[in-house]
């Protein structure tokens, strides 16, 4: 019996950080057309993610657009909070919400190394220590790292780099601590992917597109599928895992 794509994830609730465009939004709508209800957490524009939240429900699935300032600690417990209330579980989590800051080393603020580890760094384990306290045997955490975190091919990267990096550090220790729970954590590293910021026509395009061994620029659905499968019954024994889409540019 072939089993729909519909049916992989019915019943799970699934919390996609930065879900409102982008990668977030592929994954939220991927793993919606799965079957879970998806809530997505934004900081930008409520109508952009109430967008991506109705076409969640127009999928006969539950959607919920918060919010939230990934940033912000107490932000982070209120929305893992407000979905356990509202939907009485949560099954999938998938911390996609980051910040790009890139520059010489030199022209970096403390400013600008406290927004990247507040947002790349604390945020994914707050949402981590949060969401597994509600989690049961199949649960799944699953954070989009990014390829520059195992090869900085150009200069300018070392902030980001450095915030990426704890993905892998928090991916590893956190499986060992949660396997014997039943709960999967894993690391998806995307390359260079065609998004609104980071457009497969930009000015940087065709460099960073030579980096990979495909020569070109992926796109937000690969990520999605990925994430995905991770998500469901069939990433059931993957695990501590790296996965690297992003067409060979760190091979």
């Amino acid at each position: 019996m072939t089993m729909t794509r519909f049916a992989k994830l019915d019943g799970k609730v699934a919390l996609v950080t930065g879900g409102s465009r982008g990668i977030g939004e592929a994954v939220a709508l991927r793993l919606a057309e799965d079957g879970a209800d998806v809530v997505l957490t934004y900081r930008g524009s409520t109508e952009r993610a109430e967008a991506v939240a109705a076409k969640i429900t127009a999928m006969g699935r539950r959607g919920w657009a918060v919010r939230a300032d990934s940033a912000d600690p107490e932000a982070i417990r209120g929305v893992v909070a407000a979905v356990v209330e509202r939907f009485d579980r949560l099954d999938i989590l998938v911390n996609n919400a980051g910040v790009g800051v890139l520059g010489p080393i030199g022209e970096l603020t403390a400013e600008d190394v406290d927004l990247a580890i507040d947002v790349n760094v604390r945020a994914p384990f707050l949402f981590a220590q949060a969401a597994s306290a509600h989690m049961t045997e199949g649960g799944r955490i699953i954070s989009i790292g990014s390829c520059i975190a195992k090869r900085v091919a150009f200069a300018g990267g070392t902030l980001y780099a450095s915030s990426k990096a704890a993905t892998i550090g928090l991916t590893k220790a956190l499986a060992r601590e949660l396997g014997p729970r039943g709960i999967t954590v894993n690391v998806v590293h995307p390359g260079p992917i065609d998004t609104e910021l980071n457009p497969g026509d930009g000015p940087s395009a065709e460099f960073q597109a030579s980096l990979t061994a495909l020569g070109s620029f992926g796109r937000v659905g690969d990520i999605a599928a990925t994430v995905a499968h991770l998500a469901g019954e069939d990433g059931r024994y993957i695990t501590a895992a790296e996965i690297a889409v992003d067409g060979g540019l760190a091979g």
